[in-house]
């Protein structure tokens, strides 16, 4: 069994346990509910009598059926059994089954189609593997601070480092705020260690807790796929087959430190592909890098710059090293 065919399984498994484990939950509040208020039982009883007497007489003569009568008699039962639940101090769906994912109803699909939740829990074990969920407890925007940003005036772009950030900062949550409407492109460019990552970890940490998907990559692991997929295909891992063809539709893809991998004019064309294609088909993409605007006509071709400088939002970063900032505190705490 391959990774991917593991990978799948897994998940199929654990929606099984949630549905299971959602039936047996409802199931004890249903004994509860039966112990304190028996009418409900008998109602419970009631509708599902005459359930199946409907099911035979449907069976025996369908003609003579009359489904409205069984519409009608099971809606005054079960406002009936609200009634009965709220008097009693409970919510009236407390007897419902509770279903962490209400549009799938822990099936993981909508007709043959996997569900949002089930295309996520894919990529949450991705991340698993490569420990972004364990960063992005930390690095978040309950983390965030602009403590370590300068108020004072920076000569070259004349602001301070902390009204900059105070800035980009705002941009980043409108950008999450309106995610599924304006579906904006993001390029964080700036020297190392100004909190270009820190900040793609707290947008992707927000939308992945609002259900969206997000892949995150380096750019160097980017770059990886585009070669072997290019010239070492056959030998792919599935799950790194299913994340190249995930960098299409991903809800928001990441990639981070764009500048820093062996690029060459094959997968120089393979990034074009993925960030035009995202942008014609409006799905969000977010860049980091080191390098200035200048620069980048040195690693990439023409047509990848005018797509990115563009259609994206560019948002310079600038102050001193927090990272050594950081490191400063620390010693002298």
């Amino acid at each position: 069994m391959n990774n991917k065919e593991f990978h799948y399984k897994r998940l199929i498994r654990e929606y099984d346990i949630k549905r299971t484990s959602a039936a047996k939950d409802q199931l004890k509040r249903a004994k509860e509910v039966y112990e304190k208020i028996p009418q409900i039982e008998e109602i419970d009883k009631l509708l599902n009598t005459n359930g199946i007497q409907l099911i035979r007489s449907m069976l025996s003569a369908p003609l003579n059926t009359s489904v409205d009568d069984y519409r009608k008699n099971s809606e005054d039962l079960i406002f009936t059994k609200k009634m009965l639940l709220v008097e009693s101090g409970f919510p009236e769906n407390y007897l419902d089954i509770t279903y962490s994912c209400p549009h799938c109803k822990d099936t993981g699909f909508i007709n043959t189609e996997p569900c949002t939740c089930f295309k996520q829990g894919l990529i949450n074990i991705a991340y698993e593997q490569s420990n972004l969920k364990h960063i992005l407890q930390v690095e978040n925007f309950n983390t965030f601070s602009l403590d370590y940003y300068s108020k004072h005036i920076d000569e070259k772009s004349s602001k301070s480092p902390h009204s900059n950030m105070e800035r980009i900062h705002q941009i980043c949550v409108g950008f999450i705020e309106n995610f599924e409407t304006e579906k904006q492109n993001l390029l964080f460019y700036g020297h190392t260690g100004l909190g270009k990552t820190f900040l793609c970890n707290c947008i992707a940490k927000e939308l992945l807790d609002r259900n969206y998907t997000v892949l995150y990559l380096t750019s160097p692991q980017l770059f990886k796929l585009f070669e072997e997929s290019r010239f070492h295909r056959d030998d792919m891992m599935d799950e790194a087959k299913a994340m190249l063809s995930t960098l299409f539709t991903v809800d928001l893809l990441i990639i981070d430190d764009l500048g820093t991998e062996s690029a060459s004019s094959f997968t120089g064309s393979d990034l074009f592909d993925v960030l035009n294609t995202r942008y014609l088909h409006q799905h969000p993409t977010i860049i980091s890098t080191n390098l200035a605007p200048n620069d980048w006509n040195k690693y990439y071709s023409e047509r990848i710059v005018s797509r990115v400088f563009g259609n994206y939002t560019n948002l310079k970063f600038i102050g001193s090293d927090i990272r050594l900032l950081k490191k400063y505190k620390n010693k002298v705490l």
